[in-house]
């Protein structure tokens, strides 16, 4: 039988939405961010050959560019001032959580609570400064060897770093304030915002190849069919859980004394989401995306190491797949979902897996459920994630559909949603918090004494 909580969520309108007024104020808030964050990507790098660098980039569509330039919103095929995008300060979120993980000092930091978050955080901080000036001095030095500024000096250069470390700093901050007064988590919002900037103008250019005879139309409806198909698949396995039954026995609490109870610890089929094909994209792409810009692909070594690693070789797919699982189980046990710290958990609040002893055993058994959930939350992936690639390859779309860029759309949604519904649910729970309490004033306001 559903509890009144769940029959509230379940009866919600979106007529509410009117009624919420702070909820209005938070979602015209992160529009407006949004709004400013788009107006940036059409700012330029001072120093850029627009017209050069408009012929290259279109000679890029449908590869490397074309992904870059999509999670970007476009601002790296108009080298604005965005260029880098968050994906610097995401980048550091990975390596500082990793490595908080392995090194003693920083593990204890976590467990210092509100001071040692802010600590972490900025190191964080630091960490997206020195990885955006090595990737905006990489990106500097590209273009300039590649003919694409006015005037490639040191100057360039230095103007350039400037502006693209400044530019990701901007939105690492914009983000921030959108968690903070906004509507969802800002930094995903901003990538999102980004992704589906790009999709009307490719989808555009998709239908009109189509029309003029370029596409077969079979191809074109069995690739819309398949982009569905690939949506409901992911909708499907984010929701996807595996519960485990956790029973409490009776317990004391000072002079409190709690029935025995039971509850379900929820795992998911993807407790990584999308930081493990993240990753693996960004390693298999970083020596293209310097190598492309730099224009140094004529080396016949590294045209070797390119032409193998080429977005939907063979061996790139293959590398593709393994580091996306490998991420997966890597990601999940160190970051994700720690055994040991739910097993310690579970033993300080009394709770226990039916038929498992507390601490060890449990932990052992929390391993032995993760492990072959991940089997099967790691092939998700690396099929998400591979399907597109061999869409684009296979099919020749003129624009880059990604597994990634699907799994954040997806993801984002709906978080953002369930975010929406929360607030909306509260907003009921104090009306009908004010409504009660009126009525029980109402009730217990004491009768004048009738006169004699």
């Amino acid at each position: 039988m559903a509890s009144a909580a769940e029959q509230m969520a379940a009866n919600l309108s979106w007529g509410a939405l009117g009624k919420a007024s702070d909820l209005r104020q938070r979602i015209f808030f992160t529009i407006l961010v949004l709004m400013v964050y788009r107006l940036g990507t059409y700012i330029p790098v001072p120093g850029i050959d627009g017209t050069a660098l408009r012929s290259f980039m279109e000679g890029q569509g449908q590869g490397l560019g074309g992904m870059l330039s999509l999670f970007t919103g476009g601002a790296l095929s108009r080298m604005g001032i965005f260029a880098l995008g968050v994906m610097p300060y995401i980048s550091a979120s990975i390596i500082v959580q990793l490595l908080a993980s392995m090194v003693p000092q920083l593990e204890s930091l976590k467990k210092e609570g509100e001071q040692g978050r802010k600590k972490i955080n900025q190191y964080t901080r630091y960490a997206t400064v020195g990885l955006a000036a090595f990737q905006g001095w990489a990106i500097a030095a590209s273009i300039a060897s590649g003919g694409l500024a006015h005037n490639p000096d040191l100057f360039f250069k230095l103007s350039c770093v400037i502006t693209l470390v400044g530019g990701t700093m901007f939105l690492m901050w914009l983000g921030e304030q959108i968690t903070a007064r906004g509507i969802g988590n800002g930094v995903s919002l901003i990538i999102f915002t980004g992704i589906v900037a790009e999709i009307p103008g490719a989808l555009a250019q998709f239908l009109s190849q189509g029309r003029s005879g370029v596409i077969s139309p079979w191809v074109i409806l069995i690739a819309l069919i398949l982009v569905v198909a690939v949506i409901f698949f992911v909708v499907f396995m984010e929701r996807a859980l595996r519960k485990i039954h956790i029973q409490y026995p009776r317990r004391q609490v000072g002079m409190k004394i709690y029935d025995a109870g039971s509850s379900h610890l929820p795992i998911k089929v993807n407790p990584a989401g999308v930081i493990p094909a993240i990753f693996a994209s960004s390693l298999l792409l970083l020596p293209t995306t310097l190598a492309t810009f730099s224009g140094q692909t004529s080396n016949p070594i590294l045209g070797y190491v390119l032409a193998l690693l080429g977005h939907g070789q063979p061996l790139y797919l293959v590398l593709e797949v393994a580091l996306v699982m490998f991420f997966a189980y890597f990601y999940t046990h160190n970051v994700a979902f720690k055994t040991d710290d739910v097993a310690e958990n579970l033993q300080k609040q009394g709770g226990f897996v039916p038929g498992i002893r507390p601490g060890k055993k449990t932990q052992d058994y929390l391993d032995y459920v993760v492990n072959r959930i991940l089997v099967a939350g790691s092939l998700y992936l690396a099929a998400v994630v591979l399907l597109p690639t061999i869409l684009v390859t296979q099919f020749s779309i003129p624009f880059y559909f990604g597994g990634t860029s699907v799994l954040i759309v997806v993801s984002v949604t709906m978080d953002t949603i369930n975010q929406i519904q929360s607030h909306m649910l509260a907003h009921q729970y104090e009306g009908l918090i004010e409504k009660s309490q009126l009525r029980g004033r109402k009730r217990t306001a004491p009768k004048a004494p009738a006169r004699r």
